[in-house]
């Protein structure tokens, strides 16, 4: 039976692993050999169904074009960057430029938050939505997308492994955490980037800060100044008074103290929120990482499990109780060999290639049988007729020996004067201890096994060749 202790895969391989299970709800693929490379490779039931997918994904591209997804990534995030930037400083365009040099503080403090504050708000809504309902009004989401089209193109895997990803941070609970680490970042950034350059204007340059309106009451605005202003000055940004606020032309300390009060809105109701919400994501996202793997109680993979557990080796077949050990048939006499060396081929899966590649090319004769009553009684009258020096069985590692195998290498002992085992197949999962341990214990402990072929052809190659 399959061990199904975790061996759980990494994203990346997971993704793989999600984009094989999309695929195949069109159709099941060729998987046979995938499933015996898988089956060789791992032990536990999740790591098969792993291996199963990269060799699948390997057939299809996937990795390829993951790969090319990731080399295109930071080049996609970098351009996002500079045109979030360069959206924020045309909007500060009044601070960044602009030949009057007059700028009205409400409005600028409205350019720079606006679509800022839309978008974060949609973030947080969208934390409280089901979880595959969460918008592409994120800005994770814009650079994922791009970066999969520009990676696969029109013809790639793109959609396949977007969805296989975005289906992987769903279950985790980490699609908008993801995602909004991308934002986040890419806004912290951006307004980095526009506070840099507005307080490079404000330095070198003469601003008049104020304020205008037609409908509205001018103690609105006091008011507005004085909360929009508590905030920031807990951080030590100044507030303009009621005075200054009121004042139609502030001295140079007001108009000061405005440029303040308009940096301190900026960092405390843009940038900090933005880089709190970066450190935020970040520890979601270490905190549910593990979480990014495969639902395997999917009937899908349940299957895939029950299909794996069929390939797993049967137990051996011991002897009948109470049945004494066979004797092992006595070696023919050295006088009544011929220097020969046969090889044969024991019940191999159908799609084994044969002849295996490393065969020595003086092997009297390179066999493959069956195992059927007729294909033994044929290979059994023609080592009587040639009863050659040395005999090599393949058999295929993952197969179990049973009594009919036990009493076919007896009658191969009777008319040849050695007999070796090459486990073809195996991958270090005790197959060959497994082989070893039932050749001593039903006799035959004459006949030497090994999972490697130049151990089994050791010594009989040399003395075969003319």
């Amino acid at each position: 039976m399959i061990n199904t202790a975790l061996r759980e895969p990494a994203f990346p391989d997971a993704v793989i692993t999600e984009a094989i299970r999309w695929t195949e709800q069109a159709g099941p693929l060729d998987d046979a050999q995938a499933l015996r490379t898988a089956a060789s490779r791992a032990n536990d039931g999740h790591g098969r169904i792993t291996e199963r997918a990269l060799h699948l994904g390997e057939r299809l591209g996937l990795q390829s074009e993951m790969t090319r997804a990731r080399q295109w990534a930071p080049w996609v995030l970098l351009a996002l960057v500079a045109l979030i930037v360069m959206a924020g400083l045309g909007l500060a365009g009044n601070v960044v430029g602009g030949g009057e040099r007059h700028i009205n503080v409400i409005v600028a403090l409205v350019s720079l938050l606006g679509l800022h504050a839309l978008t974060l708000l949609l973030w947080l809504i969208g934390l409280w939505l089901p979880a595959g309902s969460f918008g592409t009004a994120s800005l994770g989401w814009i650079w994922l997308s791009l970066t999969a089209r520009v990676a696969g193109g029109k013809r790639g895997q793109a959609p396949l492994l977007v969805r296989a990803t975005t289906g992987l941070l769903t279950r985790a609970r980490l699609l908008p955490w993801a995602f909004g680490l991308v934002s986040h970042g890419i806004w912290s950034l951006s307004f980095a980037v526009v506070l840099a350059a507005m307080l490079f204007a404000l330095a070198f340059r003469s601003y008049t800060l104020s304020w205008e309106t037609t409908i509205l009451d001018p103690a609105f605005f006091v008011h507005a100044v004085q909360v929009l202003g508590w905030a920031p000055a807990q951080l030590g940004f100044p507030v303009p008074d009621a005075a200054t606020v009121l004042s139609a032309a502030p001295g140079a300390a007001g108009q000061r103290t405005w440029a303040m009060w308009l940096t301190g809105c900026i960092v405390v109701y843009g940038l900090l929120p933005r880089l709190a919400l970066v450190l935020l994501s970040a520890a979601v996202w270490r905190a549910r990482r593990k979480a990014l793997q495969p639902d395997w109680s999917e009937p899908y993979y349940r299957k895939l499990l029950t299909r794996f557990a069929a390939l797993a080796p049967a137990a051996i077949v011991d002897a009948d109780p109470g049945r004494t050990r066979g004797a092992t048939p006595a070696r023919l006499a050295p006088s009544e060999l011929q220097d020969a060396l046969f090889i044969i081929g024991f019940e191999l899966p159908p799609d084994t290639p044969w002849p295996p590649t490393g065969m020595p090319p003086d092997a009297a004769q390179v066999l493959r049988i069956d195992g059927s009553a007729p294909a033994r009684r044929t290979l059994l009258d023609q080592l009587a007729q040639a009863r050659p020096r040395a005999v090599l069985l393949v058999c295929h590692a993952a197969s179990s020996p049973d009594r009919g195998t036990e009493r076919f290498l007896r009658e191969v002992l009777a008319h040849c004067g050695e007999c070796r085992v090459w486990l073809a197949e195996a991958a270090g999962d005790g197959a060959s201890t497994r082989w070893i341990d039932w050749l001593r214990d039903t006799g035959l402990e004459r006949i030497a096994a090994s999972d490697r072929l130049d151990t089994a052809l050791q010594g009989l190659v040399s003395t075969s060749t003319p």
